[in-house]
């Protein structure tokens, strides 16, 4: 990129029907629509160009326009919109409408997550991009972990170690994907063949799957705005 400032594209998809939790990426979170969450943290962040959000649905396009008019909307194509279409396949139709260097994509139901861990992210990934092609937040896992035949996936029954002292495994936590067209096109996945792991706090690596996650998310957001922690 010849040590210019790339252009970054973030990118949200938005899926109108929610299986588990109806309607919950525009449910009132914390008083405003749950994806008005991370398109602010998106939109604090000085390294994006531009947020796009890539959607089916008829209320986050209006509700967008109004509330979010430097934000572009994509709508998406009806071979996509089924609910088992992987997310690859959405986002290698995505930055094809939207050229960039760089594409950063999230999810509205990451609501814990603050522009200042993007940004931190993204900086991160700039710095070592020569290496890697890509990178993928986790959230760091040191317990003791089971297969499904009750086989010890990262400890020795044993040897029981403090569970601190366990080495850490790593959960792929669907927060923060930072990859180029030519890494996704390549291997048709957002996590390249040379993924930089990025680690997130516990809080901010929540996501909301079904109405208990939505419910403390909501608690987690509330309690961390009241005590004046890290802002959105």
């Amino acid at each position: 990129m010849n040590n210019r400032i790339p252009k970054i594209v973030a990118i949200v998809p938005i899926r109108h029907q929610s299986e588990r939790v109806s309607g919950k990426n525009y449910r009132p979170f914390a008083g405003k629509p749950l994806y008005h969450r991370i398109v602010s943290s998106l939109l604090a962040c000085p390294e994006i160009s531009k947020v796009l959000i890539d959607t089916d649905s008829a209320i986050i396009t209006e509700d967008a326009a109004e509330h979010f008019p430097e934000v572009a909307v994509l709508t998406r194509p009806e071979h996509l919109r089924d609910g088992l279409t992987p997310m690859n396949d959405v986002l290698v139709h995505t930055p094809s409408k939207r050229q960039a260097d760089l594409y950063l994509q999230t999810h509205s139901t990451n609501p814990l997550l603050t522009s200042a861990t993007i940004s931190r992210a993204i900086n991160t990934f700039l710095a070592k991009q020569n290496d890697h092609d890509s990178l993928f937040s986790v959230k760091r896992l040191q317990t003791r972990l089971w297969d499904q035949q009750g086989k010890p996936i990262n400890h020795d029954p044993e040897r029981l170690l403090r569970t601190q002292d366990l080495p850490p495994v790593f959960e792929e936590n669907s927060c923060i994907y930072i990859f180029s067209r030519d890494s996704l096109l390549k291997s048709n996945n957002r996590i390249g063949a040379k993924p930089l792991l990025f680690e997130m706090d516990a809080v901010e690596s929540w996501d909301i799957d079904d109405e208990s996650d939505f419910q403390i998310a909501e608690l987690l957001y509330l309690n961390r705005e009241n005590v004046g922690g890290a802002q959105p």
